[in-house]
């Protein structure tokens, strides 16, 4: 069995110090109201990961806007001053149980499959998204064909992710996560086939990472220098699992060594089993190519459920953080039965996940 002391060491990130180096990941859980805000359920949720012994707690992704920025339905926002007053809930009882927490800011681009606000979409390019809505999440059929987002609209964009930073800061969260992940709009133009723009939002690698420096910078000057700042970076989308880079190592230089002079505290990678090798004709991960690229603090996520497999890429100096999904649904106290070597649960979905049962007493 490997050293698995390292995940309970205390962290720096930023300003904020961990008491361990194991996070819950963001999940989407659908448990909000239909106007967006917070729930008893999900209060009891994220106390239940502070108590659990969880020493970061990252929320599923937040809608920044009353425009194109929500994805599902019954998704939580912070686009309002009283959507965020509610929030504050949350972040003091973590806080109360000795955690500490991040909310992740989402904007949909292409992949909304729910939007009270709007029927249409937004992306990089008029591009028809791969697959069909996740069904899980109440969805149905093909994606709605996007329209080409304005650079009038980008800017709006901006300043959408600006104002929720503050508004997550204002009622006491310890961080903000950008969602540059996954499809949706941050990642959709980072994303080759779903970036055809001809200006300079498009194209090279380097300009089409520029939307994601834009907003980290904003950002940072909005909230100042003593409140952490994170990005979600992923190859695969929700409609795309397989997805690469198609410059492989050239293209994780230019992306992770950019990110990393804008002033960002972390940069949160998520692939499906992190440790793997992240191109075909590479040996390294991509966690271990953003740590070499971008010398930030990294937090590494995919398939860390195991205790010796999450502590091996923080002692060989890839991963700062490790962050769990499907482990921490099935133990929400992880980190203590792994300190007491205790044995885990395995993930059930049907024991943690019911969706027919969100909309009509919001039990997830």
């Amino acid at each position: 069995m490997s050293d698995t002391n390292s995940l309970f060491e205390p962290f720096n990130i930023g300003t904020i110090t961990l008491k361990n180096r194991v996070g819950v990941a963001p999940m989407t859980r659908i448990t909000a109201t239909e106007n967006g805000f917070v729930t008893e359920k999900m209060l009891n949720y994220y106390r239940s990961f502070a108590e659990g012994g969880f020493g970061l707690i990252i929320t599923e992704g937040t809608y920044i806007d009353d425009k194109y920025s929500q994805t599902y339905d019954y998704q939580p926002g912070i686009a309002f001053d009283e959507q965020a007053q509610e929030w504050k809930k949350i972040v003091d009882a973590v806080h109360s149980a000795g955690s500490t927490i991040f909310m992740q800011l989402q904007h949909s681009g292409p992949l909304s499959q729910g939007n009270r606000f709007t029927d249409g979409t937004v992306a990089p390019s008029a591009v028809q998204p791969k697959g069909e809505q996740l069904k899980f999440y109440l969805g149905e059929g093909p994606f709605r064909l996007p329209r080409e987002i304005t650079k009038e609209e980008i800017a709006d964009v901006k300043n959408s992710f600006v104002e929720a930073a503050k508004r997550a800061k204002s009622i006491g969260f310890d961080g903000i996560e950008l969602h540059g992940a996954n499809g949706y709009l941050l990642d959709a133009f980072l994303t080759e086939y779903t970036n055809h723009r001809k200006d300079e939002y498009g194209g090279t690698p380097e300009n089409r990472v520029r939307l994601l420096i834009e907003t980290i910078q904003e950002v940072r000057k909005a909230v100042g220098e003593n409140f952490t700042i994170g990005i979600r970076i992923s190859q695969s989308k929700v409609v795309d699992y397989t997805y690469k880079w198609s410059g492989k190592e050239q293209d994780a230089q230019i992306i992770f060594g950019t990110l990393g002079n804008t002033g960002l505290d972390y940069i949160h990678i998520t692939e499906f089993e992190a440790w793997k090798p992240a191109f075909e004709t590479g040996k390294d991960s991509l966690v271990a190519l953003a740590k070499e690229y971008s010398q930030l603090s990294i937090i590494a996520n995919g398939h860390l459920e195991k205790p010796e497999r999450a502590s091996e890429l923080i002692n060989n100096g890839h991963a700062d953080i490790v962050t769990l999904g499907k482990g921490a649904l099935a133990n929400h106290d992880w980190v203590k039965r792994v300190q007491k070597e205790e044995p885990l649960e395995e993930f059930d979905p049907e024991k943690v996940l019911r969706p027919t049962a969100v909309i009509k007493n919001f039990e997830l």
